[in-house]
């Protein structure tokens, strides 16, 4: 069944057989039955053909929304087993948000593990406040947080400041438009981040601001789907700065649009320890010269 996930996803980010079948390796009759058993299991359509292109149905949405969260689940099954064989690590917990993973995390464990390549890192993750507070109770070590605190006990280091980004396919009646404004997506065919989210929030506030009603056609707590299904939906989203890496638009035909409100949602992402916390003085010495690389890998 992972295995015909796997594929499934691939077909969908490729749109094509062809291209997917080069890409895993598979004949395209071998490719098709697999989608064929998928659709037979479920008792439903999950591609509509136009041309040669593949285009999801409805259902098929919702599945690949599905499988993606099976293969991050793999994931990070795989990487429990590995660190399960791994002998004698040092261990730093680091405790993020869902929306920190996504954006900030991938680059700053990519640098501490160039600088201390023996560490073995644990993810916990939480919202904002109980990250906050899992650092302040050693349930982490270290906390990823999408803003700036002050706390006795609590050293914060900011890393880099942030905003939302309307984003678009290419060809899409805003794309290109440099003069865009809020008003421009009264009624537009959007995309947004799940309720509950702190993202979520910041978008509500902002439409709630300027009397803006959109028309909501998906909510999703991805970014990865989000970016993958704007294309075939011809929907715009706001998405953050920080995760969009100019291959990342260009590999799903996707532009930005400048939008001077936007701005008003800057924050800042920190992170967050204990004064009394105990990691390593090299660790910690990692911590304060992060800031630069991590402002250039993220493009900011």
């Amino acid at each position: 069944m992972m295995e015909d996930l796997l594929v499934f996803t691939t077909v969908v980010e490729q749109s094509s057989l062809n291209k997917a079948s080069k890409l895993l390796n598979l004949s395209q009759p071998a490719l098709s039955r697999k989608i064929a058993k998928l659709e037979e299991e479920w008792g439903v359509s999950l591609f509509l053909r136009k041309g040669k292109r593949l285009e999801l149905t409805r259902v098929g949405h919702e599945a690949y929304i599905y499988a993606l969260e099976q293969r991050q689940r793999h994931q990070n099954f795989l990487q429990s087993v590995s660190r399960f064989k791994a002998s004698e690590r040092s261990v730093v917990t680091l405790g993020a948000s869902l929306t920190t993973i996504q954006t900030t995390l991938p680059p700053l464990v990519t640098a501490l593990m160039n600088k201390f390549p023996d560490i073995e890192v644990k993810l916990v993750t939480g919202k904002t406040h109980e990250i906050v507070s899992y650092v302040r109770d050693r349930k982490v070590d270290v906390g990823v947080i999408a803003s700036s605190i002050s706390e006795t006990g609590l050293k914060c280091i900011p890393l880099f400041q942030d905003h939302l980004e309307l984003v678009v396919p290419r060809g899409h009646e805003l794309a290109g438009n440099h003069h865009a404004g809020m008003e421009d997506l009264n009624g537009r065919s959007m995309i947004i981040f799940s309720k509950g989210t702190w993202y979520r929030k910041l978008i509500d506030d902002l439409f709630g601001r300027y009397g803006i009603i959109p028309d909501i056609r998906m909510e999703i707590d991805s970014f990865e789907a989000i970016v993958r299904l704007l294309p075939t939906c011809k929907a715009a989203a706001l998405l953050p700065k920080s995760y969009l890496r100019k291959q990342l638009l260009k590999d799903n035909d996707l532009v930005s649009v400048p939008m001077r409100e936007l701005e008003q949602t800057r924050r800042e992402t920190c992170l967050v320890y204990g004064d009394k916390s105990e990691l390593s003085h090299e660790t910690k010495e990692w911590f304060t010269g992060i800031k630069e690389s991590l402002a250039e890998a993220l493009s900011l």
